[in-house]
């Protein structure tokens, strides 16, 4: 029986709501670091062997080839079920048409007269993509990272997934199925911190990449951290916490609804984190009633149950409180559920991704509506956006000045490197002057010359 309590926004003072909101501490062992930077070292050092190390240590998988051969993915792929396979493709088609509206332009611009100006986009090279294994195997994160970077054309995408029981090899159909709709072409059997290091800096049989993608556990999150502040390491997508969820709801929403949303969250892990946030007393008590008669029927009660305790059911006085809550809040996912969704959505300005109306469970952004399912979490919504096609690129300037357009801009650009005391960066633009001065006298006194005495 889940005993939820109920917060009354009107009656904390701010330094109640703050507490109220505030998300709860990360559970990273003071080890955590020291672990993962020696799992680290080690794929450094001795690269594939200590993959293998690891794969039986942490996996007990004694033999590991680490990579995944094409015959050993096309015998997974006999055990995909025709209902499993459908599913993707439908889910692959939406993400791409999405993704593929998010083509970015290059742009070209006179900023005045003899200066040209260009910002230019270029795909990373090589990208490595991270997908969790194990108990629940997620062939929907394959589409959200495999599908953008094969819309950006990357020329190497490679992807890396914790070994499978009782062989490395016994990956699930369904992540390879995905895996070769987005066209990558290589697939290695390792996970935790020491996949991350593999990528990053690369060994014998996994070469390194430019960028990382993907969620993963403490150790993972904790590695890419790590790896993306050495500059011999590899960019990452987005700094990442526990998966949550707010929603907000008035009188009108359906309660079943609202408890189905907070309780697909909260089977996430024992870290999730669910808020309600509702004007309505009866929504919010009859929610809970519907949450305690859907959670007995959950095979991840236990886990969602632990995810509840330490959730957060807030009353407020109107519709426009609960924005502000939400907005105060920064979620990963936003759900809307009132009398007037479309007037609400302009207020809401701090969520990764919303979810409008009570035909839009969070659900159809996990798998197939189209949008991106990797969001930054724990508060980096406020600074961070979701991911999408532009995270495959990375961006450039071009500038092109010919004469004229030094003499029109390069005097001001005297003056500024003047003041701030930057000589040499004057002096650049100097000689350039001079020169031209020195063309236009020589031109001048060639027009001079009587033309008869050429």
């Amino acid at each position: 029986m889940l005993e939820v309590r109920i917060s009354v926004w009107a009656e904390l003072d701010q330094a109640g709501q703050k507490r109220l909101l505030a998300r709860p501490k990360l559970k990273n062992s003071d080890e955590l670091p020291e672990q993962v930077a020696a799992i680290i070292k080690a794929v450094r050092n001795t690269g594939d062997k200590a993959l293998r190390f690891y794969s039986q240590k942490f996996d007990a998988i004694d033999h590991n080839d680490l990579v995944l051969s094409t015959e050993l993915q096309q015998q997974q792929l006999t055990k995909l079920t025709p209902e499993r396979k459908a599913a993707i493709d439908l889910a692959y088609q939406n993400i791409r048409t999405f993704h593929s509206a998010q083509q970015p332009k290059d742009i070209q611009l006179e900023t005045s007269p003899g200066v040209i100006c260009e910002l230019k986009y270029a795909a990373f090279d090589s990208v490595g993509l991270y997908i969790p294994g194990g108990s629940a195997p997620l062939p929907s994160t394959v589409l959200m990272l495999g599908v953008p970077a094969q819309l950006a054309k990357c020329r190497r995408v490679v992807l890396v997934t914790p070994p499978g029981q009782p062989k490395a090899s016994d990956i699930a159909p369904e992540i390879i199925y995905a895996a070769q709709l987005c066209g990558i072409g290589e697939i290695y059997t390792v996970g935790g911190a020491q996949a991350i290091a593999a990528l990053a800096y690369g060994t014998d049989t996994i070469g390194k990449v430019d960028k990382i993608y993907g969620p993963g556990n403490r150790y993972v999150t904790e590695a890419k951290q790590q790896i993306s502040k050495d500059p011999l390491g590899a960019a990452i997508d987005m700094p990442a916490g526990p998966s949550e969820v707010l929603v907000i709801a008035d009188e009108t929403a359906s309660p079943t609804f609202v408890a189905a949303d907070l309780l697909s969250q909260a089977e996430h892990g024992i870290d999730s984190q669910v808020v309600l946030v509702s004007n309505s007393q009866f929504l919010l008590d009859k929610t809970v009633q519907a949450m305690n008669e859907q959670l007995i029927k959950l095979p991840r009660a236990i886990i969602a149950k632990k995810a509840i305790d330490h959730s957060r059911f807030i009353l407020t006085p109107d519709i426009d409180t609960a924005a502000l809550v939400s907005n105060l809040y920064a979620p990963e996912h936003l759900i809307i559920q009132t009398n007037d969704d479309q007037q609400l959505l302009p207020k809401l300005s701090n969520a990764a991704s919303i979810f409008v109306g009570a035909w839009t469970p969070e659900s159809a952004g996990d798998y197939a509506s189209g949008t991106n399912h990797v969001l930054p979490t724990y508060g980096y919504s406020r600074t961070h956006s979701s991911l999408s096609l532009l995270d495959f690129y990375r961006r450039y300037t071009v500038q092109t000045i010919s004469s004229q357009g030094m003499r029109n801009i390069g005097p001001a650009i005297v003056t500024l490197a003047t003041a701030e005391g930057l000589a040499a960066h004057a002096n650049a633009v100097k000689v350039r002057l001079t020169a031209l001065e020195k063309q236009a006298k020589q031109t001048d006194e060639f027009k001079q010359v009587p033309v008869g005495a050429i």
